[in-house]
């Protein structure tokens, strides 16, 4: 069963607060699980959140910012520990590999985690299996970050009960997919029979960065949007001065970009109420939220033109 959906495990930036974590950000698109920038405390978010080791297939690191990597460290002690049996790739900017090297071995432990370095030194692609596809590109930050972009080619979904009804099991399944026709028994079926368009979805992950180029780019239609709002307007000389994004900002991007849902995070500590967030970024783009620890968001289904 398809299930695509954001789940927050904290939003808080540099600091955390008696409300808000650490970041961290699990992203399920069915078999693929994508952990997002863990600082400290993601293990115990994962558990409260029900988000299990064995269901990270990939752990991405914008940059090695404490709030957006200390986490790292216990992440992989806890893929040893459960015994996690594939293996995980993590995608990490390629300048911070001292700092990668510090958290997977921090501390003594019996290391049997499948753990898969990949470091980013180019923007591009970074992982495709069949239609799906994890690329990059560098963001403005004062230390080298990288920008996600999970995006699905436009495809079929089967449909379940017809395919029973029409007696295709197993390896037809993957027949008709291919060939387009199956002949079951004296009847000839067609994929369309069996099927719905499904069209072209995306995410993109935007974290600690000032309003850029790239940041357009990895929104581009993007059905949802998980964009840094440290601050609010009323302090955008901190946001630049301090290479991040305010809420109006944030918004910006999701319109010019053509975004569906924008989820704002990565708030300062300054801010107890994050109401004013959205009221900001509503002003210029009409789907926001504020992501609060512990939410689950689902990836929305657009009308595409």
């Amino acid at each position: 069963m398809s299930a695509r959906e954001l789940i927050v495990l904290g939003t808080a930036s540099q600091v955390p607060t008696r409300y808000r974590n650490h970041n961290g950000y699990f992203l399920r698109w069915d078999e693929e699980g994508i952990l997002f920038d863990p600082g400290e405390g993601t293990q115990r978010q994962m558990i409260l959140a029900g988000v299990t080791a064995s269901m990270i297939s990939r752990i991405c690191i914008t940059h090695f910012h404490g709030d957006h990597c200390l986490g790292f460290a216990s992440m992989v002690q806890r893929i040893s520990l459960d015994r996690v049996p594939h293996v995980v790739q993590v995608h990490y900017p390629a300048s911070g590999q001292v700092y990668y090297d510090r958290l997977r071995q921090a501390s003594i432990f019996h290391d049997v985690a499948k753990i898969e370095p990949r470091p980013i030194s180019a923007p591009g692609v970074i992982f495709r299996a069949g239609s799906l596809q994890l690329s990059t590109l560098r963001l403005e930050h004062g230390v080298e970050s990288w920008g996600y972009r999970l995006e699905e080619g436009a495809g079929r979904s089967m449909l379940v009960d017809r395919l029973e009804a029409a007696g295709i099991r197993g390896p037809a399944v993957g027949e008709l997919l291919r060939a387009g026709v199956l002949q079951v028994g004296d009847r000839r079926v067609t994929l369309e029979e069996m099927s719905v368009a499904r069209p072209a979805r995306a995410v993109a992950f935007v974290m600690d960065t000032r309003i850029c180029a790239a940041t357009i780019e990895l929104a581009r239609g993007a059905d949802l949007l998980i964009c840094e709002s440290t601050y609010l307007d009323e302090d955008a000389d901190k946001a630049r001065e301090n290479g991040h994004m305010t809420a109006r900002e944030a918004a910006t991007v999701a319109r010019d970009a053509g975004a569906g849902k924008l989820v704002l995070t990565h708030f300062s500590q300054r801010y107890q109420d994050v109401g004013p967030f959205v009221e900001e970024a509503a002003k210029i783009h009409p789907d926001v939220v504020a992501a609060v620890d512990g939410a689950v968001i689902p990836v929305p289904r657009r009308e595409r033109p």
